[in-house]
């Protein structure tokens, strides 16, 4: 295990996540979505969690293995075209991790999912968590337009609404 990460784990806080990302910012990244989704055939959730518990720190947990579980959690696989996508930010190590469904992994590359992560990693190393999140999801927006173009059709099968963890 490392003792440093372990520590950032210990001392994250529910409120400083709160702190970071308040009713505006919550607000923002709901706005971001609700616009983005109307220019693709995706469903972009948005996800952020404090820290993970002494359990998955022991088992040395990865921010990629927990994005998974998360998805899996919250139904983001769970959309009638395999179209969901999990922005997951893992706060306490300031790690974004980008999860597709099936229906959208087949189709872009990892590289370009891990493109919008560094931009959000950067963002968030300043402390600009509303401008981070944002850009990550007009990231991830971007590419759904270009790889599944057109409006949205379908009824909005995933909640636009940020959740904390």
């Amino acid at each position: 295990m490392n003792a440093t990460r372990f520590l950032r784990h210990i001392f994250a806080t529910r409120w400083s996540t709160r702190q970071h990302f308040g009713p505006t910012v919550l607000g923002a990244i709901e706005a971001a979505i609700r616009e983005t989704e109307a220019e693709h055939a995706g469903e972009i959730r948005f996800a952020v969690e404090t820290a993970l518990d002494m359990a998955e720190l022991v088992e040395d947990l990865s921010p990629r293995r927990r994005a998974m579980q998360v998805f899996g959690q919250l139904g983001v696989w769970d959309t009638a075209h395999n179209n969901g996508v999990l922005i997951y930010l893992l706060l306490a190590d300031r790690v974004v991790e980008i999860v597709a469904d099936r229906g959208i992994a087949a189709r872009i590359p990892q590289p370009e999912w891990e493109a919008v992560c560094r931009e959000m990693e950067r963002h968030f190393r300043e402390r600009r968590f509303s401008e981070g999140s944002v850009a990550g999801v007009y990231g991830v927006g971007r590419l759904l337009a270009r790889h599944f173009p057109g409006r949205r059709r379908d009824a909005n099968e995933l909640p636009n609404q940020p959740v904390l963890l």
